[in-house]
């Protein structure tokens, strides 16, 4: 997981992860397009995202197109974010029960 957490850590390969999730399977030429930095830091924020396999990718002829693999994002929402939202959601519902009851008196 830290190399997922390493992988996320920076700005310009977070916005790769956004462009794929807007639109899925593109090409090198295509994210490049949208992103102020030379091809060649492209391809290496790229390649350290396929090896957090945050990154899949597939050859079409000679094309090889990048798709988001939301997978490892998915396991660190579950290992760590869901279980503080559990107790965020319970304040929530606590406070909404001490209101509403506030209001009946």
């Amino acid at each position: 997981m830290d190399i997922v957490f390493k992988a996320l850590a920076d700005a310009s390969r977070r916005q790769l992860l956004d462009q794929l999730y807007q639109r899925n399977g593109q090409t090198l030429g295509e994210l490049c397009d949208h992103l102020d930095m030379a091809r060649q830091s492209v391809t290496k924020h790229l390649t350290i995202l396929e090896e957090a396999n945050l990154v899949a990718v597939e050859w079409q002829g000679r094309n090889k197109l990048h798709y988001l693999n939301a997978a490892p994002i998915s396991d660190i929402y579950d290992r760590w974010i869901r279980k503080y939202d559990h107790h965020r959601m319970e304040a929530l519902s606590e406070l909404k029960t001490k209101l509403e009851n506030a209001a009946d008196e």
